[in-house]
């Protein structure tokens, strides 16, 4: 199986470095992605809106042959529940790393605050203490070393939703910061924020309990928790 992995905010392709030798051991062929605006700290970011993230991904998919396994990281998980909008019938299964499908018009965080056209890694202090469970000083060290400010617009740019085929895109979603049952009880009680998730018409919780960075601070559970979603199905 082809496996799409995508960033989330902050992020190339190099953050998947430590999941995808399972990945690959599995059987399966893996392809960690670089989104536009990410490639390095000068790169131009102006004019980089989610919309672009979107049809990057989707044009990767195109140049595969048959169905494609997207996992979202974060902010990714946006990118890839509108590339299930714009490719519903060549995706096998979406899986969201604790992140979720936005609902039409929704933007990933309208509130990170920007320089510019570019959102830079904000200072630990700024994150909740459930973010950064298990991201130690090394990690977090490394993760600075790595950081690229994200295109401000991919932040802020709501999604625009319009074929319902998305909705039959399977998906797994692997919940870190919070339990599984947090979002079960959310979408039992109608709660706006996971309004897409609930009209998904195939859903799977995997519970992986570590901080927002599994790909660092849980790298060969997530990777198998992956390879395990895909042999499920």
């Amino acid at each position: 199986m082809d496996i799409v992995l995508v960033p989330g905010f902050w992020l190339d392709a190099s953050s998947w470095d430590a999941v995808t030798p399972p990945l690959v051991e599995a059987g399966h062929r893996v392809h960690p992605l670089t989104l536009p605006g990410l490639d390095s700290r000068d790169a131009p970011r102006a004019g980089i809106g989610l919309r672009d993230h979107i049809d990057f991904v989707a044009a990767q998919v195109d140049a595969l042959d048959g169905d494609v396994v997207l996992v979202g990281h974060s902010g990714g998980g946006a990118v890839i529940h509108g590339v299930a909008d714009v490719r519903p019938d060549r995706l096998a299964r979406n899986v969201y790393v604790d992140s979720g499908p936005p609902a039409e018009g929704q933007a990933i965080n309208e509130e990170l605050p920007a320089d510019g056209d570019d959102i830079p890694l904000p200072p630990w202090d700024e994150f909740m203490e459930m973010d950064l469970v298990d991201l130690d000083e090394h990690l977090r060290a490394d993760f600075i070393a790595r950081a690229i400010p994200q295109p401000k617009a991919v932040a802020t740019e709501g999604i625009t939703l319009g074929d319902d085929r998305r909705l039959d895109v399977p998906a797994t979603i692997i919940c870190c910061e919070f339990p599984s049952q947090v979002l079960r009880d959310a979408i039992e009680a109608g709660e706006p924020w996971v309004s897409e998730l609930a009209r998904v018409r195939q859903v799977e919780y995997v519970d992986l309990p570590t901080g927002h960075w599994p790909q660092f601070t849980r790298p060969v559970e997530l990777s198998r928790l992956i390879v395990e979603a895909l042999e499920r199905h």
